[in-house]
């Protein structure tokens, strides 16, 4: 976000406060303090994102008190603005009837006349002189579907809206650069956001007020959204100047302190150790000792956060501070999937749990979350040799497999928390798909046994399931989860085994025939809907998630659905004669892949997270194509993102002009930010193609990023981890053989068994081999030959390698830094 922590910063919230309306209006201020109906409302009950908490606070909610006089006080003398030419759209659909957007789709039949972002808005909107009220979300976001119905599907709210507003609907997974600048704002002026986002915007685009989810009518001293809309209608057509000029101001004030974070930096000034040892220490501070997570509650499970720790667990095994961070690790992933988070029967990780405990979950599942966990559990199995993960793993893929992935090969983007809770339900309610009544489970599971073990009592102890329910509730503000059980493991399989006087084996086999009996049951209810959208950097999470799996547990049908679903972005997302990619692109009618009508350019976090797919597929399949495509890739990113006056990345390309920030994104929440990731990417392409540019370039992105790291890491965790492989460059494994060859396979299994971040794996089987690329970039490996017709293995470290080994045993002390090797070559590291 380009301004996240401005309500933080002194030196600015004098600017902030002048931000206001004057003679009592709605304030814009208390740095930029907007609908207090928003920041009053309870935090837990909004959060959709680690990056955007609701905080509420006693100024807010007087403020709130304020607001609500004033609005009442201007019910009365409604705007009288020309509506004689405003008509509601008929029920057969508004223009978002034409979009492709799932999330746009399911307003398609909304009264409002909604437009999607574009010119047509834009210029309707300065035509008219009419305000643009904004509304952004996305397809599976619970709250979103609450405010839909109950403001969105109402005629007289429709009726306001349409009267006084040209309405902009925006899906957040197809414009994520819009999502950001106005969240920007949000964030600043409300303490914290969540979505749905709500933000007035002058016609020239500038933020005015914004929040989150409004409540149709004012209750609880808070103002309801129909009263907000007629106030700000009745301030723009009474108090126009002074309205404008404020939005001209908080752009401009955003702007300067999008330049201020992120300073422009052309040198190399790379910080140092204090930055992960701050990190280390902050995110040990924040830790959860008894179910792990680093936060309190609700809980995210932060995959960025693993990734660093268990880099820094590889730094120092054996030591007490190495220790700290695999268990804060694997005990954490433990207690997720032992928990509610984790969907025991239908498989994957819903997207959080709103208490601490992992118990009871916001049930939506998002693939963002399914890809980055499961390089999390691949790389807590490698760590650890525990199955419990390598289990875990397999059950994100199969859930990935079956329920979110188009038939050629694209991985769809999320599946709804909510859903019918039967055939001809009136409304859907929050994991009704998901979670069982106990009569329910006691009949389906009553007649089996496994010798004197009733599968009933032993699944009932397991999951803590309750005659009235597990769910308490406080969990349950809109008491949708009443008298149900959500599948939850306070205990383990050996607590369980042990209750039931048999073994951990027996317990799994029992737990997996009672989870296919439920499993079909399942499939009985009405199933929640499916984001059919492909998003190219979700797919890139899980193209990681599938060639890590693949590779680590020697599966070579993960390899092939990770190639599969990198072919499919090719095909369909990437524009071979412009080398660039798009956004995404939906499903359409049977299974056809289709696009909008003028599809969307793809950001940051689409060549970046793709990149980083695409280069763990390369280790995984040892196919130099993936390789050579993530190096065009690169340079388009290079093209389209760099500053080139500052270094770093921004988030958008600069030819929409409807941005009018360009941010650089610094901060790893729910998903890693663009700029972490590039960072990991440079070093690595840097090292398999020989290019010290993209080092240098790594090392000016890591100086931008410098005060940041050095204040603040534990908001970049996964630039931390970056920072790490930049001082401790990767470890390269060059195995010279052919690849399907015994003595290869044999040295590969070592590989594959050790934990090594950033590590650079080829198998160099000759120009005219599989590898082919890499010789013609890479002199060096033109001298790497197998020993005595063996395949040999080459480690190097910091620009030198070893002397070459041919058996696993030596590989294995080489990698583990027992060997007594020499050094075969050396090169230096220049900028």
């Amino acid at each position: 976000m380009i301004v996240a922590r401005v309500v933080q910063n002194p030196a600015l919230q004098k600017l902030f406060r002048r931000l206001s309306l004057s003679n009592g209006d709605l304030r814009l201020s208390n740095n930029l303090h907007a609908s207090a109906s928003v920041s009053a409302l309870p935090g837990k009950f909004l959060q959709q994102d680690p990056q955007v908490p609701i905080k509420a606070n006693s100024r807010s909610v007087s403020l709130g008190r304020k607001v609500e006089k004033l609005l009442v006080r201007t019910m009365s003398n409604e705007a009288t603005t020309s509506t004689s030419n405003v008509e509601l759209p008929k029920a057969k659909g508004n223009r978002l009837a034409l979009e492709k957007s799932p999330y746009l789709l399911q307003h398609a039949t909304n009264p409002v006349d909604w437009y999607p972002w574009g010119e047509e808005a834009f210029d309707r909107a300065k035509k008219e002189n009419k305000l643009i009220f904004l509304s952004v979300g996305y397809s599976t976001c619970h709250w979103c579907h609450v405010m839909e119905k109950e403001s969105f599907e109402n005629d007289d709210v429709a009726k306001i809206m349409n009267q006084h507003f040209v309405n902009i609907k925006v899906d957040r997974e197809e414009r994520p650069d819009v999502d950001k600048l106005y969240m920007s704002f949000v964030q600043a002026s409300v303490g914290g956001g969540g979505w749905p986002m709500s933000v007035f915007l002058t016609p020239n685009l500038e933020p005015l007020a914004g929040g989150t989810y409004f409540p149709p009518e004012d209750k609880y001293g808070r103002p309801g959204f129909k009263t907000v809309l007629k106030s700000i209608a009745e301030q723009w057509r009474t108090k126009q100047s002074a309205i404008a000029n404020s939005g001209k101001y908080s752009l401009e004030v955003l702007r300067k302190v999008s330049e201020r974070e992120i300073p422009c930096k052309q040198s190399i000034n790379v910080p140092g150790d204090e930055v992960w040892k701050k990190c280390l220490l902050q995110l040990s501070h924040s830790y959860e000792d008894d179910f792990g997570g680093f936060s309190a509650q609700p809980k995210f499970p932060q995959p960025s956060n693993f990734n660093f720790l268990f880099h820094m667990y590889s730094r120092d095994k054996n030591s007490e501070q190495g220790y700290q961070c695999l268990r804060m690790c694997l005990h954490t992933l433990k207690k997720m999937a032992y928990g509610g988070i984790h969907d025991h029967v239908n498989c994957g990780f819903a997207r959080y749990s709103v208490d601490d405990r992992w118990h009871v979950p916001h049930f939506e599942k998002m693939l963002y979350d399914q890809g980055q966990l499961a390089v999390s559990y691949a790389d807590a199995y490698v760590v650890s040799k525990d199955e419990f993960f390598a289990e875990s793993l397999k059950d994100i893929l199969l859930y990935v497999t079956r329920d979110l992935s188009h038939p050629l090969g694209g991985f769809y983007g999320a599946e709804d928390a909510d859903s019918f809770p039967y055939e001809g339900a009136p409304h859907k309610q929050e994991g009704a798909f998901c979670v069982w009544e106990y009569d329910e489970i006691a009949n389906l599971l009553d007649q089996d046994k496994t010798g004197e073990i009733s599968h009933r009592d032993l699944f009932i102890y397991h999951y803590n399931i309750k005659e009235n329910g597990n769910v308490s509730p406080a969990q349950d503000p809109h008491h949708e989860l009443k008298k149900k059980n959500v599948l939850v493991c306070f205990g383990s399989y050996e607590d369980t085994a042990r209750k039931f006087e048999t073994d951990v084996d027996q317990v799994k086999k029992i737990l997996k025939t009672c989870h296919e009996v439920l499993y079909a049951e399942r499939q009985k209810r009405p199933k929640p809907h499916t984001d059919t959208k492909i998003v190219t950097s979700w797919n890139g999470l899980m193209i990681s998630g599938f060639a890590k799996a693949g590779f680590v547990l020697k599966n070579q049908d993960y390899i092939n659905r990770a190639i599969l679903a990198a072919s499919f972005i090719k095909k369909f997302l990437f524009n071979e004669r412009e080398k660039t990619l798009l956004r995404c692109c939906y499903r359409g009618d049977e299974g056809k892949v289709v696009q909008t009508a003028v599809p969307i350019n793809g950001f940051l976090d689409d060549y970046a997270f793709l990149i980083r797919g695409l280069l763990d597929l390369y280790e995984a399949s040892l196919d130099a194509d993936w390789l050579l495509w993530a190096e065009v890739l690169q340079e388009q990113q290079d093209r389209l993102f760099w500053d080139a006056k500052g270094s770093g990345y921004f988030t958008s390309p600069e030819n929409d002009s409807s941005i009018l920030i360009r941010g650089k994104e610094d901060q790893d929440g729910a998903e890693p930010c663009g700029n972490s990731v590039s960072v990991h990417n440079l070093l690595r392409l840097a090292a398999y193609l020989d290019r010290p540019d993209l080092r240098a370039k790594a090392g000016r992105t890591l100086t931008v990023f410098a005060d940041r790291l050095k204040s603040i890491p534990v908001a970049l965790p996964e630039m931390t981890s970056a920072l790490l492989l930049y001082h401790n460059s990767p470890t390269q494994v060059f195995i010279a053989g052919e690849t399907e060859d015994n003595n290869t396979q044999a040295l590969l299994d070592v590989v594959r068994s050790r934990y090594i971040p950033g590590r650079i794996l080829a198998v160099t089987d000759g120009p005219s081999g599989r590898a082919g690329l890499l010789y013609q970039r890479h002199e060096s490996l033109s001298r790497l030959k197998p020993i005595q017709g063996k395949s040999a293995a080459y480690v190097c470290r910091n620009f030198a390698c070893s002397l070459p080994v041919t058996e696993p045993e030596e590989l294995a002390n080489s990698l583990d830094g027992k060997g007594e090797g020499g050094q075969a070559s050396s090169s230096s590291d220049e900028e």
